[in-house]
């Protein structure tokens, strides 16, 4: 479903990607771990045609996503949905609204079947009825679930998560790593997931794919990343101080 081609990546004169490849079978769940700041959310971004690489290339489906124009692009992102790190609601909008933005904007459903399918995604996620509320009577978790179903109400075919458990305690972080597989498996879509939390890595990936230094080093199932003798895997996946990797200041985040 997605491949990554040896892209590169700079901002000014930092190297974010260096010749990053990496294949992401369809219908499976890989979960792209590393350190803050390393240069996940720019891959992502690279996915949906947020941006471009400098070189490389990134294929969806087949279709090279830097060449496409701006109505096949369109269209790919009308099967390639993106959750947001901060969920990134319309604080304007009502939760419903919100939910059904992306078909309003880009489909002419009709009034019934739009309130069916908003109805439909936030039942999915747990929330039903909540449609009327405004985001900023929401919990930090239910806004979380609420920008899920916004991903799933135009029933995509690739599902992009950047960092779905950050922010929350970790008795919600858990449910919304259930709700991630939940929905894996009902809907059948492919999933990307970046995070830095490895509990939640073990317990949605197929396969696991570390970033460092702007390459993936690492790429296998949670056991295989748990018995790596990798040393800058096996710090990172330990949370441990000291090793290979050492704290830097970057003014660069990515």
């Amino acid at each position: 479903m997605i491949e990554i081609k040896d892209v590169r990546k700079k901002f000014n004169d930092h190297l974010v990607l260096d010749s990053l490849s990496l294949n992401i079978q369809t219908g499976s769940t890989c979960v792209i771990i590393g350190r803050s700041g390393c240069g996940k959310s720019v891959l992502l971004k690279h996915i949906v045609g947020l941006l471009n690489p400098d070189s490389g290339r990134v294929l969806v489906d087949g279709k090279q996503v830097s060449a496409l124009s701006e109505r096949e692009l369109n269209f790919l992102r009308s099967k390639v949905s993106m959750v947001f790190q901060a969920g990134a609601l319309f604080d304007s909008m009502t939760v419903a609204e919100n939910v059904g933005f992306s078909l309003i904007e880009h489909t002419h459903i009709g009034q019934k079947e739009l309130l069916e399918r908003v109805e439909e995604s936030l039942c999915l996620v747990g929330l039903c009825g909540v449609g009327n509320l405004m985001p900023s009577e929401l919990s930090g978790g239910m806004k979380k679930r609420v920008a899920l179903a916004r991903a799933i109400c135009i029933k995509p075919e690739v599902i992009l998560y950047d960092e779905p458990t950050t922010g929350v305690d970790p008795i919600t972080a858990d449910s919304i790593n259930n709700l991630i597989l939940s929905l894996h498996d009902k809907l059948k879509v492919t999933s990307v997931v970046v995070t830095h939390d490895m509990k939640s890595a073990y317990q949605v990936a197929d396969r696991i794919a570390m970033m460092y230094n702007g390459k993936i080093i690492f790429e296998g199932t949670a056991s295989e990343i748990q018995e790596s003798k990798d040393a800058v895997v096996h710090q990172f996946i330990n949370g441990l101080s000291k090793g290979p990797i050492t704290e830097t200041i970057d003014n660069f985040r990515y």
